[in-house]
């Protein structure tokens, strides 16, 4: 058909990229949060094992993986528009046209559902509750705010959050201590990491309309101000594992030094307000978390 074509018009058909399509939909789902998503979720299933069951352990990251692939397309779906608007996003599957959205609202619908069935049939109910609580958080809550407030980074990263909590939910059928210390962890961490994307990409965010902190303080002097608390704040949180003896002297002495590391990086960025330190403070903060992750998992009692 495709020779019957270029004979008769003298042009060649285009042909269907199938790898571009596969490439498209892998971020839709923003690989970037689900990889995340997989290691706290790794990491707490590890830490609340006392014997641990590989069969279960991937149900778990199968589930997990799909309930947030399925979030990160509907958030994009549903924030296309502004996307549209941002230098920073303009390049993504839907709004440069490559997907349209109806099919993306279709893959994040279906991705989602399977994820928390999925979870429920092979995990439990318990973990299944909470991937939904994440998916309604982020998109119902968290994602609607980001136009009306700055709170919403705040907002935000309580879904952001609650992976690490379905993976001890999977072993346990439960949450505890050591459950909420490890959710503590990842909620202060995640502040300092948003600011510091939000402070590099200011003026994008206000060209689309979002009243982050860094846009209608455009000083910066709030932005400082919360990035000092929440990252000096999780020195001391981080050390939760071993008081509650979870971990051991490596992992405290380890999560000392992760802590007082992205400290100084956050010390520079308040003071400094540029976009080289916001971007240093955001390298500190994509080491620090898997770092201190692989740390607890070394030195689990």
């Amino acid at each position: 058909m495709e020779n019957t074509i270029q004979a008769v018009t003298g042009i060649a058909p285009p042909s269907f990229d199938w790898r571009q399509l596969l490439r498209d939909f892998y971020d839709l789902s923003k690989p970037g949060i689900g990889f995340y998503s997989l290691l706290t979720t790794a990491a707490s299933f590890w830490l609340a094992s006392a014997v641990f069951d590989p069969i279960l352990f991937i149900h778990t990251l199968i589930a997990t993986g799909l309930v947030t692939c399925g979030g990160g397309a509907l958030n994009q779906v549903i924030e296309v528009e502004a996307d549209s608007q941002m230098r920073r996003t303009e390049k993504r599957p839907l709004p440069s046209g490559r997907v349209s959205p109806q099919a993306g609202l279709l893959f994040g619908v279906l991705a989602s559902l399977a994820g928390t069935v999925y979870m429920l049939l092979f995990v439990n109910g318990l973990a299944s509750l909470l991937a939904i609580l994440t998916l309604g958080g982020y998109l119902f809550v968290y994602t609607p705010l980001k136009k009306k407030t700055h709170v919403a980074t705040l907002v935000g990263a309580f879904p952001g959050a609650v992976p690490i909590l379905i993976g001890w939910a999977a072993v346990r059928g439960s949450l505890g201590m050591g459950a909420w210390a490890l959710f503590a962890i990842l909620f202060l961490w995640q502040i300092p990491h948003f600011l510091a994307i939000a402070w590099m990409y200011r003026k994008d965010y206000a060209r689309a309309g979002f009243p982050l902190l860094t846009v209608i303080d455009p000083e910066g002097n709030r932005s400082a101000l919360q990035i000092l608390n929440y990252t000096l704040a999780l020195v001391p949180v981080s050390l939760l594992p071993t008081l509650l003896h979870m971990t051991g002297a490596l992992y405290f002495g380890g999560a000392l030094l992760l802590g007082l590391g992205f400290a100084i990086a956050a010390i520079r960025a308040a003071t400094q307000r540029t976009n080289t330190s916001a971007r240093q403070l955001l390298f500190a903060s994509i080491i620090y978390l898997p770092v201190l992750l692989a740390l607890l998992a070394i030195d689990k009692r």
